[in-house]
């Protein structure tokens, strides 16, 4: 199984480039257009082509960077550049097999799909990755949609946060997971792991609840509504690793 990687990339260079096509000429390579029947890839209805780089500046959602697209081509936005930009991008995909059209490769064949991107979360200037962090500020303000905790994606990258959360709260209090046990459920340090773990996972309480040997979800709930509420009496190695996170996610 691979495992699933997204990495932003900057309108600037030939992966960039080799992305557009490919993204654009998928209908093709899934046989939703036939060329070869006289379909064109303007005929799908559910691509950015025909209902977006094609349309006039004015008519296209707000989001749909068309014009950085056309210009990494050289075609200007206009009636006759979009034209330009589509008969290339048509050449392509009768020049090149159907299953194979549009696939971006180095010259020496090697498949440019899977960036060779091994650290790092972007690929293009610094100045690029300034303007998505600036994004990711204002979208993490937004209230996320309640079904968020319940995707299957939030569900397993939560847990994986989770767990290691976990493990250094409980090396910071200096507590085994046998010792959990034997711990109320409202100690201060399980309370204070438990919000700690909330507040930056999708965790559920019922997860919290078990691992943490809290009897149940309603404690759970309790006792961080109780935590938030009143002045707790943290250990100061806790205290300290609490700031430390709060620290990094300020940075």
């Amino acid at each position: 199984m691979t495992r699933y990687k997204a990495v932003p990339v900057e309108g600037v260079g030939y992966y960039y480039e080799s992305l557009l096509d490919y993204i654009h000429l998928n209908p093709v390579r899934a046989g939703l257009v036939k060329q070869s029947a006289g379909e064109a890839l303007t005929d799908y209805p559910w691509s950015s082509v025909a209902g977006g780089y094609l349309m006039p500046q004015r008519k296209r959602v707000p989001w749909l960077a068309a014009s950085e697209g056309l210009k990494a081509f050289d075609c200007a936005d206009t009636v006759v550049g979009r034209r330009a930009w589509l008969e290339r991008l048509e050449r392509r995909a009768l020049d090149e097999m159907g299953k194979e059209c549009g696939v971006p490769v180095e010259p020496d064949g090697r498949d440019l799909r899977r960036s060779n991107l091994r650290r790092g979360w972007y690929w293009g200037s610094e100045a690029f990755s300034e303007r998505l962090l600036e994004v990711g500020e204002v979208a993490l303000k937004k209230k996320r949609h309640r079904d968020y905790r319940a995707s299957k994606e939030s569900r397993a990258h939560g847990e994986e946060v989770a767990r290691r959360l976990l493990e250094e709260g409980l090396a910071v209090a200096k507590l085994r997971i046998e010792d959990l046990h034997d711990l109320p459920g409202s100690d201060v340090r399980k309370v204070a792991i438990a919000v700690t773990i909330w507040q930056r996972t999708t965790v559920k309480m019922q997860w919290l609840s078990s691992h943490l040997s809290m009897r149940s979800a309603a404690n759970v709930s309790q006792q961080i509504r109780r935590f938030r509420q009143a002045t707790s009496t943290i250990p100061t190695p806790l205290r300290k690793w609490i700031s430390a996170l709060q620290s990094e996610n300020v940075a």
